[in-house]
């Protein structure tokens, strides 16, 4: 890590910064494995479960020696079979010593990672990779249930001597039908003959071997060809081509369409019929083949009849094979956008083995505990009624996950399930749970720093988190929160604000201390906003949805409920709702990758959803997020939006550049020819410290220009092209203000309130907020089609009360112009100055995924049942009018207690308090 370029810091406690960026991409990580609780979960299967036998649900109990005997005294007569007694089982090590003691106690051989070895030979084990050692304790042939006295003792001697090796297990293999029989006197099922061991917690892991499903290796799911892809569209039929894979050229189109037309005679249905019109039987067999051959007829070039019989695999089968026998990524990407990650069919997507699933606790495994939301976990372990001695036993276990549980409740995420993969979680929701998991360590005399905790969570949780910092406070910690949000810095003891403005307008503190003394600062735009004095005001007037709209139907992805929806396009939508809602489900994972793959043809599949309509009234569909412009410092705002080209033409017409024959490409620093070539352009050169991080000096050579002495001779009204990119766009404006092209972009950037970044700035240095601006930037700068959808998700993220303002004038501006915006946000800033709301809920995951209001601001803040009308009708004064609407229909309000508000309002109530009643069936719009 890089040292701060500070002279002194003193009185520095031990730090911890909770950001934002630290969420595992590992497909194994789930939000009970990183709080820890899926591993208390795991430690109360194994010492309090109930097991069972997986495969008739009995109770199992144990197995004594003399069962075993009997078992294996059953098998049939003259079967060979080996007793061996596991001894170390996946363990790490070399285990000489212990291989020379069993030989030493008279044991001829073990089975060695699968091998029998001879333990009077060196057997040199690698001490990195784990093993398997089984001593083998004899070797027999049954002679079946008539055995004799003398065979049955030297089969119980056996048995025994193998128990008390290996504390209680016993393999027999069975050396002509290479199997194994595992015998336990722990756990054993006397009605199907299945033993088990004794439940560990790695038996309920689905990260190791012992517990994972064998199948999908505990990943749940597996990477299959849906035919939901196979099928985009139900109501055309097989002869328009509703089968999309067999549509790939003409060649193979012909080919397939013969084939269909032979499976369409064969199961008797004409190749007009639309595929939803199919019955069952007859769609199983195009999707996964006929099990008869099919006689296919055709004409050949010559026009000559042609007939042959041939086995129809199915479209699955072929994209199955076809992916499997690839050798190029072109067709692996092609039969790719035709799958998705599915269930795994043998574990039903729960990650583990049947033995560990058949552990139960109060008639659930801890797979169906784990599928429950943080909230419903958290009832069932309140409520949970155990014996008094299972009770002694997990006393400890059951403190540590309600501990953990409830901080997670006060977070404001007790919608999350506890097996939510945390690749899937928001940057918000992610340092939420850290922060939960933070205050449960139970540190004091801690430095915090916080980075914009409130992202992503809605005004109805907001008290939850500001209690949850407070807490920390009160243990003994300081905290320091990076924050916009006005109720977190309500809440706060005390405040320094940075400014005046952004960039090289700021750097300094304008104003510090109580929020009194922020708000009499005059320079202080935080003191501002907050005093009330600037504001952003309520549009007079509100576009009107004409005749162009976007409707989805039958959506289900995640958790939505087969919702059917409208969203109008030309005016300002904004999709709202608490989080975990199914907001991000609707917008990013259905809508924007449906539109994507009609328009682009785009080979990512969109989520689960019947069908959608209106998309002929687009020709773009532009995804503006905040991520970086560039990965590399040679991406810049100038090369980014494309004005650094207008001006690279604008240099090689100057006369010493015509002159010198140089055309634009001699002023770009990417290519040979201007650039300087001992930094390659890069205006640095690393230097390798290896322990220490790297160093980056200024190149000799061209001093940081990153051009050559030669390309920087030429001269526009003074300045090279190297003094160009040093400029900020403010400075580029007043130098290129008579030249149209360059001007529009750069008049747009200074729009957008990017006025103070350089156009040579690199892209890694840019934020998120400033990132998302340059790209908002070149989009208004083109020419606009007005048929171009925009859809951002959280833009205000990072940004400033004065920020937002600027960004709404970008958005309105887009509008303007016809096109059509899409936002998901939770800040009312942008809420109340939205066209039309699409609200989503009434909670969040399992309780969510509904549409409770839709319509202009105003319409929504009426509907009593919705938390975001709720706030809205604070900001537009409509609370009056909320309350006659439910009491007119008998409806309860959706809202927090009445002391939330006041300490949101910054009232100085104590923020501990309850969590509103959820509305119930029927309080939608």
């Amino acid at each position: 890590m890089e040292k701060p370029d500070v002279d002194f810091i003193e009185g520095l406690s031990p730090a911890i910064s909770i950001d934002q960026k630290s969420t595992s991409k590992n497909p194994r990580s789930t939000v009970g494995t990183i709080t820890e609780i899926y591993d208390y979960l795991r430690l109360l299967y194994a010492r309090i479960g109930q097991p069972h036998c997986p495969r008739c649900g009995r109770p199992i109990s144990r197995q004594t020696p003399d069962q075993i005997v009997d078992q294996i005294l059953a098998l049939p007569a003259g079967t060979r079979f080996q007793l061996l007694a596991p001894v170390v089982r996946g363990r790490k090590g070399e285990y000489e010593a212990l291989l020379r003691s069993y030989s030493s106690k008279g044991f001829a051989r073990a089975r060695v990672d699968g091998e029998v070895r001879d333990l009077s030979e060196p057997i040199r084990l690698a001490k990195t990779y784990k093993h398997d050692i089984e001593i083998v304790v004899d070797r027999l042939v049954a002679k079946g249930p008539e055995a004799d006295e003398k065979s049955r003792r030297r089969l119980a001697d056996s048995v025994e001597t193998a128990v008390g090796l290996a504390e209680g297990l016993v393999l027999v293999e069975l050396v002509d039908d290479k199997r194994e029989l595992q015998f336990s006197t722990h756990l054993a099922c006397l009605y199907d003959n299945l033993s088990f061991e004794e439940p560990a917690p790695r038996n309920f892991s689905f990260n190791a071997p012992y517990g994972a499903c064998p199948d999908c290796t505990g990943l749940g799911v597996k990477w299959e060809v849906d035919p939901e892809l196979v099928v985009p569209n139900p109501s055309l039929s097989l002869g328009d081509g509703a089968v999309a894979p067999f549509q790939w050229g003409r060649g193979a189109s012909d080919y397939f369409d013969r084939l269909l037309a032979a499976v369409a005679e064969g199961y008797g249905f004409e190749l007009d019929t639309p595929w939803n019109r199919l019955t069952d039987e007859q769609r199983k067999v195009v999707l996964f083949g006929a099990p008869e051959p099919v006689y296919v007829r055709y004409k050949n070039r010559y026009g000559r009849q042609r007939a042959y019989h041939t086995a129809y695999e199915g479209v699955v089968p072929y994209l199955n094979r076809r992916y499997g026998e690839a050798e190029s990524d072109s067709v692996r990407e092609r039969v790719e956008s035709y799958m998705r990650e599915v269930p795994c069919p043998t574990c039903q997507g729960t990650r583990l083995r049947p033995e560990s699933l058949a552990v139960t606790i109060a008639g659930r495994n801890i797979a169906q505990v784990a599928g429950c939301s943080v909230g419903e976990a958290a009832e069932f372990f309140t409520s949970l009624e155990l014996s008094d001695r299972d009770r002694y036993i997990a006393a400890r276990v059951l403190k540590e996950i309600n501990a953990r549980l409830g901080f997670l409740l006060d977070v404001g995420l007790d919608y999350l399930t506890l097996d939510r993969a945390s690749a899937t979680l928001a940057g918000g929701e992610a340092q939420r749970i850290r922060l939960a998991t933070q205050i449960g360590s139970g540190l004091t005399g801690v430095l915090y720093v916080l980075d914009e905790p409130s992202i992503g969570l809605h005004q109805r949780d907001n008290h939850r988190l500001i209690d949850t910092l407070l807490r920390l406070r009160d243990l003994g910690n300081t905290l320091i929160v990076v924050e916009h949000d006005e109720a977190t810095i309500r809440a706060a003891n005390y405040l320094v604000d940075i400014g005046p403005g952004a960039g090289e307008h700021g750097g300094e503190i304008v104003a510090q201390g109580s929020l009194a003394d922020v708000e009499a600062v005059e320079r202080s735009l935080t003191g501002q906003y907050m005093a009330g004095k600037r504001d952003i005001p309520v549009p007079a007037r509100r576009r009107k949805p004409g005749e162009r709209w976007i409707e989805l139907t039958g959506v289900r992805e995640h958790n939505l409920k087969n919702i059917t929806t409208r969203v109008p396009l030309g005016v300002f939508t904004c999709i709202t709702g608490v989080s975990g809602s199914g907001k991000s489900s609707l917008i990013n994972d259905v809508l924007l990758r449906a539109l994507m793959q009609s328009i682009y043809r785009s080979r990512i599949a969109p989520g689960r959803y019947g069908g959608i309509s209106g998309q002929e009234h687009l020709d773009k569909v532009i995804d503006v997020d905040q991520s970086p412009i560039g990965r590399t410092p040679r991406s810049n705002p100038a090369t980014y939006t494309g004005v650094f080209d207008h001006i690279r033409r604008l240099f090689a017409q100057t006369p010493e550049a015509k002159i010198r024959g140089y055309q634009p490409g001699r002023f770009s620093f990417n290519v040979k020819g201007g650039r300087c070539e001992a930094c390659q352009g890069d205006g640095t050169i690393k230097i390798d410290m290896q322990f220490l991080p790297d160093i980056y000096v200024p190149c000799e050579v061209c001093k940081g220009s990153r051009y050559n002495r030669e390309t920087l001779e030429v001269h526009y009204k003074g300045q090279t092209i190297a003094d160009v990119l040093a400029m900020s766009v403010e400075e580029g404006l007043a130098l290129f203000g008579s030249i149209p092209p360059i001007a529009r972009h750069l008049q747009t950037l200074t729009d957008v309130g990017l006025g103070y970044i350089k156009l040579g700035q690199p892209a890694p240095t840019l934020s998120g907020g400033e990132a998302q601006r340059v790209k908002l930037a070149s989009e208004l700068a083109k020419r606009a089609t007005g048929r171009t959808l925009y859809v951002l998700d959280e833009p205000t993220t990072g940004l400033h009360f004065e920020d937002v303002s600027k960004l709404l004038g970008v958005l309105h501006r887009l509008v303007d112009a016809g096109n059509s915006v899409i936002v998901i946000e939770h800040n009312l800033d942008v809420i109340k100055t939205a066209d039309w709301i699409l609200d989503l809920g009434p909670e969040g995951g399992n309780r969510g995924g509904e549409v409770i209001a839709q319509g202009p601001p105003e319409r929504v803040a009426r509907v009593p049942g919705s938390y975001t009308g709720h706030f809205l009708a604070e900001v537009l004064g409509l609370e009056e009018e909320r309350a006659r609407a439910a009491s007119a229909e008998g409806e309860p309000l959706a809202g927090p207690p009445e002391h939330v508000l006041r300490a949101a309002r910054g009232d100085g109530a104590d923020l501990a308090g309850t969590a509103p009643r959820p509305p119930e069936e029927g309080d939608a719009a």
